[in-house]
């Protein structure tokens, strides 16, 4: 028996079941035909995030601003280890202009903060600019 995952979309945001034997076959959102897997980081309101928090894969999430000079800089890094690790983990972006209250909840006290999310449950976190390699390390040690 294959042992399926539960995966939220990175377009609609809506729950899938994925064999995941088989997630690198172009796996598509059963509601809107997106693509599940692309290694692309996602921009996510408090809904969409809980959408996310509640399927099965493990969140890479950056709260950031506009604003921030560093978080600017991070931007990239964490797109690029978004496409390395495109199967293994799931990077959301969060702002905290438009969603302060998650920062809040999370007691995000500086930016950027990265935060590694499993099964509802912050694992770790670890604020300042990472390099692509350092995050892919982060990645790797906790989730």
């Amino acid at each position: 028996m294959s042992e399926k995952k539960v995966v939220a979309c990175p377009a609609c945001h809506k729950k899938n079941r994925v064999a995941w034997e088989r997630k690198q076959e172009n796996a598509v959102c059963g509601h809107c035909k997106a693509a599940l897997f692309g290694g692309q980081v996602i921009k996510v309101n408090s809904d969409e995030f809980r959408a996310h928090q509640s399927a099965d894969l493990p969140l890479v999430v950056d709260f950031w601003a506009s604003w921030c000079g560093p978080c600017q800089q991070y931007g990239p890094h964490f797109e690029q280890a978004a496409k390395q690790l495109p199967y293994d983990v799931q990077f959301l972006k969060i702002s905290t202009e438009t969603e302060p209250h998650l920062a809040q909840q999370y007691a995000v006290r500086s930016i950027p903060t990265t935060m590694l999310i499993k099964s509802g449950q912050e694992v770790a976190r670890q604020a300042g600019v990472m390099s692509t390699p350092q995050l892919q390390q982060w990645v790797a040690k906790f989730s």
